[in-house]
């Protein structure tokens, strides 16, 4: 059950103004728009559905989980090997460098507020996102579930954000996507609790090809 203390820590980190820089990343998405490949708000839905169900739901969400339960434990060991699984997944030189810069951020303010042990992630080559989430997370007593809901909420909500300024979309169509995608969360978190270890990983082609592509663009606004 979340406490009122824990659902407002939750909230905290999921909110887009917590300052670790996500609204400098599209993960490719702003290459897309560049390519035409984006251009109403029916496309835009199905290029984050897409991702969201075949790479963040089966890389980002059990890798996550595995975070959370090392934490609980402090298995540094299990934290170090999860870290690199995560790393390895990322198939372009962007999608790293954005993992690792907003999880050290993160880690540079949870290190802020104080919080034991996060120190020593704000400027190792190893720390991802997901981990300093689950890190603040189960310091934070929010319960595994609903961070892992919060996670994928988040990066849904960065992703329309990026496609409201890029495609463009209106604000309203921008809910539109936003509300219809939302309402399958709580499934693909379910699903990711369901995941063996040697099942954990998913891809989507245009989305590496985009990222490696964005990386020459001439002219952009994100940085991924």
């Amino acid at each position: 059950m979340v406490t009122d203390f824990a659902l407002l820590r939750l909230l905290q980190l999921i909110s887009p103004s917590l300052p670790i820089g996500m609204y400098c990343y599209s993960q490719g998405l702003e290459m897309a728009v560049e390519d035409g490949l984006l251009t109403n708000e029916k496309q835009t839905g199905e290029w984050i559905d897409g991702v969201m169900a075949r790479c963040v739901a089966r890389v980002d969400l059990p890798l996550f989980i595995r975070f959370y339960d090392a934490w609980e434990k402090n298995d540094r060991e299990s934290i170090a090997h999860w870290s690199h699984i995560l790393m390895a997944c990322r198939e372009t030189a962007e999608l790293r460098a954005e993992d690792r810069q907003t999880g050290q951020a993160l880690a540079r303010l949870l290190h802020s507020l104080e919080i034991e042990k996060s120190g020593v992630w704000m400027r190792s080559v190893d720390t991802t996102l997901a981990n300093m989430f689950a890190f603040a997370a189960v310091n934070w007593k929010i319960p595994v579930r609903e961070a892992a809901v919060g996670y994928l909420w988040s990066w849904l909500e960065n992703q329309v954000l990026c496609a409201v300024k890029l495609v463009p979309l209106g604000q309203v169509a921008g809910q539109t996507v936003l509300t219809r995608l939302a309402d399958s969360i709580p499934q693909l978190v379910d699903s990711a609790f369901d995941i063996n270890d040697d099942k954990i990983g998913g891809s989507a082609f245009g989305l590496a090809l985009m990222s490696s592509r964005h990386e020459m663009q001439y002219s952009r606004l994100f940085r991924s």
